[in-house]
């Protein structure tokens, strides 16, 4: 795993700086997912901060943190984050909205967040954070539905709200890591998902995306899972006039032409996907059974109505189905 983002994804002590729930949350989480690190809230006020030491400036910890979670407004965030860096933080999440998904000076507050980041990896701004449940460690403010797992899939979201409905899905996925991308001012969701995936616990990636920003980036992800037979598939929103125009307010993101951005993936080697339901299913396949070699499948129905259903949704994508051999045909007519 590159060592600019291991730090951050797999900390052995992490920093939540502000006060409020959304600050009381992601301790409280952490201890809920069974970390084991060091956790050092940051508050110029309070003692304590549910139950633990509270130091009152960054200069004051006992050491740089690997992770910190930035809970405060925008115009606070940014000399938090250069304080971090200055630190030499291993890496922070920008919780705070109002950045370039905004009119007026968002866009140039984002130029400074960079500018103050230097070197240091920024997740955001305007996101979650993530949540790693292999080590059992995490900068996330609100609950979730992951649990502690051995192996599973790493999912990349550009929306905090859908990384949470998707931790609570009761479709045996195993997530090894879920991670709300944001803004992407510094750290791309190529970088990250190229990071994740040198992780052997990783079984497979999703992705769901907004626009894409640095398309050479991304073809060093699809080269890269491709050497590591970790499949990738994504969810790529933007199809229609007014989806586009959401994506700009929600995180600044340029969908940019769907027909476009379907034939980058498609060149890419990248599956696209339609709906959260499709992703979660495929991605349990994949974690389950790898890259599938081809388009050859089974289906097994009661009647010829419901073989003739399922003849027709495979028609067009690439799916079909061998004729069954002799030895097959004795066998099942034994049944």
């Amino acid at each position: 795993m590159t060592a600019r983002l291991s730090r951050l994804f797999q900390p052995r002590s992490i920093a939540v700086i502000g006060g409020g729930a959304w600050c009381e949350q992601v301790i409280l989480q952490a201890n809920a997912m069974g970390y084991q690190g060091d956790i050092w809230p940051v508050h110029p006020k309070a003692d304590r901060v549910v139950g633990y030491r509270a130091f009152q400036a960054i200069q004051d910890l006992p050491d740089a943190p690997d992770a910190a979670f930035v809970g405060v407004n925008r115009m606070a965030s940014i000399g938090l984050v250069g304080e971090l860096s200055a630190k030499g933080a291993g890496g922070a999440v920008c919780f705070a909205s109002g950045f370039r998904e905004t009119t007026g000076q968002g866009g140039d507050l984002q130029a400074e967040l960079i500018q103050a980041a230097g070197d240091m990896p920024v997740l955001g701004p305007n996101c979650y954070g993530f949540i790693n449940a292999l080590d059992q460690s995490l900068l996330w403010p609100d609950q979730h539905g992951c649990r502690p797992v051995d192996s599973g899939v790493a999912i990349l979201t550009q929306s905090s709200n859908i990384s949470i409905n998707l931790t609570m899905q009761k479709r045996a996925l195993p997530i090894a890591y879920m991670v709300a991308c944001g803004n992407m001012a510094q750290t791309s969701q190529a970088e990250i998902a190229a990071h994740l995936i040198d992780d052997r616990r990783v079984t497979a990636l999703g992705v769901h995306v907004e626009g894409f920003e640095d398309l050479r980036a991304w073809e060093y992800l699809a080269r890269k899972a491709h050497d590591r037979q970790v499949p990738i598939v994504a969810l790529k929103v933007g199809s229609s006039a007014k989806a586009q125009a959401a994506t700009i307010t929600h995180t600044a993101s340029l969908a940019g032409s769907d027909a476009g951005a379907g034939a980058f993936l498609q060149r890419l080697g990248i599956p696209r996907l339609q709906g959260l339901s499709e992703f979660i299913e495929t991605l349990k396949l994949l974690h389950c059974y790898g890259p599938l070699p081809d388009g050859n499948i089974a289906s097994i129905s009661c009647s010829g109505g419901e073989a003739a259903l399922i003849a027709d949704l495979a028609s067009g994508r690439d799916l079909y189905f061998p004729e069954l051999t002799g030895r097959q045909n004795r066998t099942l007519s034994q049944i």
